[in-house]
């Protein structure tokens, strides 16, 4: 897994929403997406999945790439 490929999927998948917007529709603070997109950390499972439905795709396809 590596946090560099997954930080640019989920810049890119954010697209033009505010961190702010992404943060609050997951329910985590915005520092922790902020660190999720800055490759300082990984999200923990439950947290994949609340990502990957929100932007509809697999969870696959944003962290086991």
């Amino acid at each position: 897994m590596d946090k560099q490929k997954i930080a640019a999927i989920l810049v890119e998948l954010r697209g033009n929403r505010s961190r702010e917007e992404v943060a609050n529709a997951l329910g985590i603070s915005i520092s922790a997406l902020q660190m999720y997109e800055n490759a300082k950390r990984v999200p923990k499972d439950e947290i994949k999945l609340k990502i990957a439905n929100y932007y509809g795709v697999p969870v696959e396809s944003i962290f086991f790439k």
